[in-house]
């Protein structure tokens, strides 16, 4: 199977923008082969919002808002499955940080998710995601979904481990230096692949780091983006890899859990 992620940089408040761009590169991954493209948190927006009214002014509901409706119709149309980013607003005006899953079956529209753990000043204008976290089965594979932050939690990755996820979806904004060198940590203390799809840019005395990241369960960086350039990374992966949880014949690790002895 092959994956793949595109690092761009958003215009702040300018998704028709977005989408063009996003179009473009999407289309890049689908004419390398990839069945699976991830693309940045909040893709379609941008980041450092400076008020309430500012998201409400992009936000949109899932699945019947314009984002959704873009990566449903781009999914159906290329072949390929979607996890992106984007501002959600639901039915009584909440905004959550979320996710969108798309792919080439039926509508296009597969799932989303919530973001569970909010950084810094996301706290002042989303809610924390209630949907906890979930594992989308696409036919080729089983995606786990979470977003930025999400990542500083060990319990996150483990949770959608433990659901069964051989691949980690990973939309990203990242301002701080650690997640490259720590997902491919992630990927091999739950025998998974991972795929961290970052921005680059700064808005508003935000810098982002780049660095997009595709790990093995073994630890590998297969791909990882610079610091300032849009681009795409196409791997080929091997999922047989992650649904082998042995690390020899005496070894699993998740038949060597012991959580009995975990809880505080």
């Amino acid at each position: 199977m092959k994956v793949a992620y595109v690092q761009m940089e958003p215009v702040f408040l300018e998704p028709e923008a977005n989408y063009s761009r996003a179009e473009e590169l999407i289309r890049a991954a689908a004419d390398e082969g990839a069945e699976l493209v991830v693309l940045p948190e909040l893709f379609d927006t941008g980041y450092n919002f400076r008020s309430r009214e500012e998201v409400l002014e992009v936000a949109g509901q899932i699945p019947d808002g314009p984002t959704t409706q873009f990566l449903m119709e781009l999914s159906r149309e290329l072949g390929v499955f979607i996890v992106a980013g984007t501002a959600e607003k639901d039915e009584r005006g909440r905004l959550y940080n979320s996710a969108v899953v798309t792919g080439p079956i039926g509508s296009g529209y597969i799932g989303k998710y919530r973001k569970v753990h909010l950084f810094y000043r996301e706290k002042l204008f989303f809610e924390p995601g209630d949907l906890g976290f979930h594992v989308f089965n696409l036919g080729i594979a089983k995606v786990g979904v979470m977003i930025c932050f999400d990542w500083f939690f060990p319990e996150s990755a483990r949770t959608l481990a433990l659901k069964g996820a051989d691949i980690i979806a990973h939309p990203s904004n990242l301002v701080m230096p650690y997640a490259p060198r720590a997902m491919p940590i992630r990927a091999l203390e739950n025998r998974v692949y991972t795929i961290t799809a970052n921005r680059i840019g700064e808005e508003f005395g935000l810098r982002f780091i780049g660095k997009s990241t595709i790990a093995s369960p073994k630890a590998e960086v297969l791909a990882m983006g610079s610091e300032d350039e849009e681009e795409v990374a196409v791997v080929e992966i091997d999922l047989g890899m992650a649904r082998n949880k042995k690390l020899n014949e005496m070894n699993d690790v998740f038949r060597d859990r012991r959580p009995e002895h975990y809880a505080l």
